[in-house]
């Protein structure tokens, strides 16, 4: 198999602000995420799943909300999210790009499964 096979990759744009690429294997799954809708005046409401999560700045500034606890982020920073831990973000800049890694892959964005096999 290729090392970069770009039919295992789903492009989606979520909304007109919110665009991710998703690529996954049978146990690990990568999300790229881009965000542009900032700044915010408010953070996304709180979310939670059974999946751990670690989360890589890869552009711009944010606000990083996990168990109430509010952090500044900026290009460079890892965020480690632990699972069934409630947790959000606001966008403080233009563009934020995320590289999200879970474990184990999140079967609720696979919509192409069929073709993944």
């Amino acid at each position: 198999m290729p090392a970069n096979k770009e039919d295992r990759i789903i492009h989606e744009k979520v909304t007109p602000v919110f665009e991710r690429s998703i690529a996954s294997l049978e146990n690990l799954m990568v999300v790229v995420c881009d965000f542009t809708d900032g700044p915010r005046e408010k953070p996304d409401p709180p979310h939670s799943h059974p999946h751990e999560q670690i989360t890589y700045v890869a552009e711009g500034d944010l606000y990083f909300f996990m168990d109430e606890v509010k952090q500044k982020h900026t290009k460079g920073d890892i965020i480690t999210i632990p699972s069934g831990i409630p947790h959000c973000i606001q966008s403080i800049s233009s563009h934020v790009r995320l590289i999200d890694s879970f474990s184990p892959i999140r079967k609720d964005y696979l919509k192409l499964t069929d073709s993944r096999k």
